[in-house]
């Protein structure tokens, strides 16, 4: 019957029974709360011809998108002096939050990734014409997920509402989605010419897509992340075992620094040593946590400027394997510090690097 079975869905995840309540501006969302707004959106999502046409599976993970694509609006909402009501940041958070709910759930990496993209992206067909980075999304969200999907997921979220402008909004929806076919990149990832023309349209402002640059890169630099626990020293010892191996767990010992202490100290003298290595034209292993873009992305620019190749390897195990291991450890990271981590995780993406690789360490 294409029902959506909301009572079932409300009693099972406490992040949807958080959304109870939770007020929105009521220009753009007259149909009250974001718990409302959610239910409405999974019902309209579940009305679209298009969606009920697609393999089980991708409605599934769509469905998963819809359900979870204001997920972080429980904490992200604010209400101004003037009443005024905004939720800012809400889309970026939104993938952090749906990245640890579905860890938690033990969903497949690329599934999980697949929908905590299109809830980072997920307003951006609302305003796509007006983007002047456009081209750049479209292409990222290409590789990581699928336009088309992201123009559902808008779609649902639009029809979720009561508000004055809908059509507008529709008509930009349908803009993005034409936009995106004639970029070719509405149901497929852009073809570039090497992993070295992916990386550098990415880094470089302006660069266009086609463009093939010469491979000018002279050692490798192989950047570990993952989660405390999470097996990247058994990676590295399975893998890179001949390697130099920048550690920042080794460098913390040997400075005696905590864990949960001011870790500046740790990271100047891994620059210094990544240093060495590069100047030498060494390949080598960066051993660190790495769960946030913004603490990758340090490693990876002075890589750049080097011009070392970068492959990221992005270790994962289970909430409860990870633990145990943690605890295990000789000198165990605190689980406030895992807590934390886990709220700023962002998996790696092939627009950071010249290559990924996801590693189930179970």
């Amino acid at each position: 019957t294409w029902s959506v079975p909301w009572a079932d869905i409300h009693a099972a995840f406490d992040w949807v029974r958080r959304l109870d309540g939770v007020p929105q501006d009521p220009v753009h969302h007259a149909e009250g709360d974001v718990g409302t707004h959610t239910r409405m959106a999974v019902a309209a999502l579940a009305g679209q011809a298009r969606w009920r046409r697609l393999p089980a599976a991708e409605r599934v993970r769509l469905f998963g998108a819809v359900l979870l694509h204001d997920v972080a609006k429980a904490e992200c909402t604010r209400v101004g002096d003037d009443g005024r009501i905004t939720a800012p940041g809400h889309s970026r958070r939104g993938d952090l939050t749906a990245r640890r709910v579905l860890w938690e759930l033990d969903a497949p990496v690329a599934w999980r990734e697949h929908v905590a993209a299109l809830i980072r992206h997920h307003q951006v067909p609302f305003w796509a014409m007006e983007r002047p980075d456009l081209e750049r999304i479209a292409l990222r969200v290409g590789l990581l997920a699928r336009n088309s999907d992201l123009a559902v997921l808008a779609t649902a979220d639009l029809l979720g509402r009561r508000c004055a402008d809908t059509t507008a909004v529709a008509d930009q929806i349908a803009m993005f989605e034409e936009y995106c076919a004639e970029l070719g990149v509405a149901d497929r990832p852009w073809r570039f010419a090497s992993d070295h023309a992916r990386f550098g349209y990415f880094r470089v402002e302006g660069r266009d897509p086609r463009y093939a640059p010469f491979d000018d890169t002279l050692a490798t630099v192989t950047v570990m992340s993952g989660l405390p626990g999470a097996g990247k020293d058994t990676w590295i010892g399975a893998h890179a075992p001949d390697q130099p191996v920048v550690s920042l767990d080794a460098l913390r010992g040997s400075l005696r620094v905590a864990p949960g202490a001011d870790q500046r100290p740790v990271a100047a003298a891994a620059f210094d040593l990544a240093v060495g290595h590069l100047r030498a034209r060494r390949s080598f292993v960066w051993n660190a946590t790495n769960v946030s873009r913004q603490q990758r992305q340090r490693c990876i620019d002075l890589a750049a400027r080097y011009h070392a190749r970068v492959e990221i390897v992005a270790v994962e195990a289970p909430p409860a394997v990870l633990r145990r291991r943690n605890r295990a450890r000789r000198s165990p990271v605190p689980d406030a510090v895992i807590d934390r981590l886990t709220r700023r995780w962002e998996t790696p993406d092939h627009t950071e690097a010249h290559a990924v690789r996801w590693v189930d360490a179970r």
